[in-house]
């Protein structure tokens, strides 16, 4: 089992920065990979980035690419996700998964969720 545990949302204006970050615990040898996922009212659970866990490597959906920054340090068991020049449409509840058993980027892959932190972009 892993526990997920995100911290690091809040309200900012727009072209602001915040870091989220997603601290796992539990059986953290299992974890080869970590994602954002992010919901907007009235939206769908969508896919934001992913890294994988061992080498790094990452991958990122078209709307955050060039902005946002996915890294993690697995000496701390935590993964980070970096936002800077956010935009009202970056709101939403943001999400940490980890160890998934499929695509990397379908959030039904994901066997383990924390439980969101809110991020709130004004214009």
């Amino acid at each position: 089992q892993v526990q997920l545990v995100e911290s690091g949302g809040g309200l900012v204006q727009a072209g602001g920065s915040l870091r989220l970050s997603c601290a796992a615990s539990g059986t953290i040898c299992s974890i080869n990979a970590m994602a954002w996922f992010r919901q907007a009212p009235g939206k769908e659970r969508e896919f934001v980035a992913v890294i994988s866990w061992s080498g790094g490597m990452t991958f990122y959906a078209d709307s955050v690419k060039g902005t946002f920054t996915i890294s993690r340090d697995n000496a701390k068991n935590t993964g980070y996700l970096q936002m800077d020049s956010l935009k009202p449409e970056d709101t939403a509840v943001y999400y940490c998964a980890a160890d998934p058993n499929g695509t990397w980027v379908a959030r039904g892959s994901y066997n383990y969720w924390g439980q969101g932190t809110q991020v709130t972009v004004s214009s």
